[in-house]
Parts: C-alpha cells; structure tokens; sequence
C-alpha cells in the first residue's frame, strides 16, 4: 500500500487532508506528516523531508512551498521518480511558479526536447 505524505507549514491544510482521510498514525503513534509552526526548526523540516522521501510506502510527498524554500537546496536534488515532490500553496503563502522545482524541470525538459528537433 502506497501512502501519501504531507509536509504542511499550518494546520489548517493537514487538518483538511485528515479530514479527508489521508492522516495515517501507526502503532508506535509516528504520524504521515508534518505541521510546521512558527516552533518548528529548519532542521526538523529537513528531517521529516529525507524520512518521508525514502519511505519504500511512500507514493507522494506533498509540501507547502512555503515550506519547500525552507529546504529548497533539498528539493532542488532530490531526483527520484518516487514518491514524487508536489509543492502546494497554502492560506498565507500564495503559489509561485517561479520556485516550483518540479515545473522548472518539466519547461527544462520541454525546452530541451524542443530544440532537440530542430
């Protein structure tokens, strides 16, 4: 079984995702994410964000961007196919293309492929 994980810089995105069943505790109460606060450390982040990203039942990653510029050296190199990285907007922090390192590869790859068949 593949489970999603989620990274989440408030409350309110990890509470409508155990809402809608994602949360996951196991039976030594080790939780399926993360809330980040103001409480939280960078290193704590990144912890969270190597444990959940070489889980074997991990399918993906879901992190506020917010949060991912918090690691982005860390999501920057991470590479693997699975469980795949998606950075989402939250409440406070509205979503900027410009720092999503997933679509900065995919226009790369398109850019590259395009001038390819030239």
């Amino acid at each position: 079984m593949r489970l999603l994980q989620v990274l989440s810089c408030t409350l309110d995105t990890v509470v409508g995702f155990l809402m809608a069943g994602v949360g996951n505790v196991d039976i030594r109460r080790k939780t399926n994410y993360l809330i980040v606060d103001s409480k939280t450390t960078v290193r704590q982040i990144e912890e969270a964000f190597k444990e959940f990203s070489t889980r074997d039942d991990v399918a993906i990653v879901l992190i506020s961007q917010y949060v991912a510029n918090m690691i982005r050296f860390l999501v920057d190199s991470y590479n693997k196919p699975v469980p795949a990285i998606l950075e989402i907007p939250s409440k406070d922090h509205p979503y900027d293309p410009a720092h999503d390192s997933v679509l900065s590869r995919v226009k790369y790859l398109f850019s590259a492929e395009s001038v390819s068949q030239r």
